[in-house]
């Protein structure tokens, strides 16, 4: 693997730039939120997934997305505590979950799906909201019956059977992200970011990517994440089904990230 020095990586991503239109290293279409556009970038760089090969790499990641598209950037997968317990799977899952779009077709007729992009901002549809508790240390997801829309059909057939499931309460025990544990998990990961954003077009059958901008992101603020939850700015996207948990992750609304870095450069 070639080890670069940030300098050099600067200098090698514009000659990426430069020399056009790139084959995606995945299967997949602009329409999927997929890592494509950064897992292209770094085996065209040589390196390995998530891996940077600079002098100071884990103060730095690379992250990179479509021009035209409007879905939230990636930071980081946390799972929610008590980790133990696997709450997404044990709990969110057979408890609040509901009906996956595919059961019976692509899944068995069992499938269920926990899907939830959530803002501490407002509660959706099905009652689920974030909360910022400065006095415990936590970033909380909660439940609050009351707050679900049941003028929908589907979502008050879905609410009748989680109170059959278990209850209308309170989640018990609560999912949470202890700060501490938040300022390790994203705080040490997303210190200083290269960001990518790229043009994509499909080409015989294949996704391929023109990289035409680039930014440094330096000074990440663990006290400006936890505004950007409180703000919106950055929500938090479950998204598991009974046959597997892609993960729970914090994401940030598109070109946002002077409300979570002290410095942005633009270099291309």
């Amino acid at each position: 693997m070639k080890i670069y020095n940030k300098k050099g990586l600067i200098k090698e991503i514009k000659s990426i730039a430069a020399r056009g239109w790139h084959k995606s290293v995945k299967k997949t279409k602009d329409t999927r939120n997929d890592g494509a556009v950064g897992n292209t970038l770094e085996t065209l760089l040589g390196i390995k997934e998530n891996n940077l090969p600079l002098p100071n790499a884990s103060e730095w990641e690379l992250k990179g997305q479509r021009s035209h598209t409007s879905s939230l950037v990636t930071l980081k997968h946390v799972e929610p505590s008590p980790t133990a317990l696997g709450i997404v799977s044990r709990i969110l899952l057979p408890y609040y979950g509901w009906k996956h779009k595919q059961a019976g077709i692509r899944y068995p007729a069992t499938e269920m799906s926990f899907r939830s992009t959530t803002s501490a901002k407002e509660f959706t549809k099905r009652g689920f909201r974030i909360l910022v508790d400065r006095n415990q240390a936590k970033v909380r997801f909660i439940f609050d019956s009351s707050k679900v829309n049941t003028r929908e059909p589907e979502i008050k057939s879905w609410l009748d059977s989680v109170g059959q499931r278990v209850g209308l309460g309170p989640f018990e025990p609560e999912p949470y992200w202890g700060f501490e544990d938040l300022k390790y998990a994203i705080g040490e990961k997303m210190k200083n970011c290269f960001y990518v954003v790229a043009d994509s077009k499909m080409l015989d059958g294949r996704e391929h990517f023109f990289y035409k901008e680039l930014y440094l992101l330096y000074g990440f603020s663990f006290d400006s994440f936890l505004k950007c939850v409180e703000d919106g700015t950055i929500l938090i996207d479950f998204d598991a089904r009974t046959g597997h948990n892609h993960g729970t992750k914090f994401r940030i609304k598109q070109g946002c990230w002077s409300s979570l870095y002290s410095e942005v450069e633009k270099i291309i």
